[in-house]
């Protein structure tokens, strides 16, 4: 009977957590899903930063690729307030580089 009124208790507390982490980030202006994708591109720009630095030249199937995962990172990011990814600048900036200089070079190509 104990051991079922300690897991009462400990999803009592789960609950309540969960609540009040949905309230604030409600009360920052977002959405929870708005946050979520936040959260998962976050991880994305950690991967995409290495691979900016690691490769300088990229086959047209990696540009595309590295194009519409930075999109999706630009994208989750305009959703949130700045203060959230303000760590992570510098790499979203290099990252945002490393996306203009693929676009410009590819315009070129393609205007041959």
């Amino acid at each position: 009977m104990e051991f079922l009124a300690i897991i009462v208790v400990l999803v009592f507390i789960i609950l309540l957590l969960t609540c009040i982490a949905v309230m604030q980030i409600k009360m920052a202006g977002m959405q929870v899903k708005d946050f979520w994708t936040f959260i998962k591109a976050n991880d994305t720009l950690d991967k995409l930063y290495a691979f900016s630095l690691k490769y300088e030249k990229l086959s047209p199937q990696q540009q595309i690729l590295f194009l519409t995962e930075a999109e999706k990172i630009f994208n989750a990011f305009d959703k949130v307030p700045d203060t959230l990814w303000e760590e992570e600048y510098n790499k979203y900036m290099k990252v945002l580089d490393k996306y203009k200089n693929i676009k410009l070079s590819r315009w070129e190509e393609s205007s041959k």
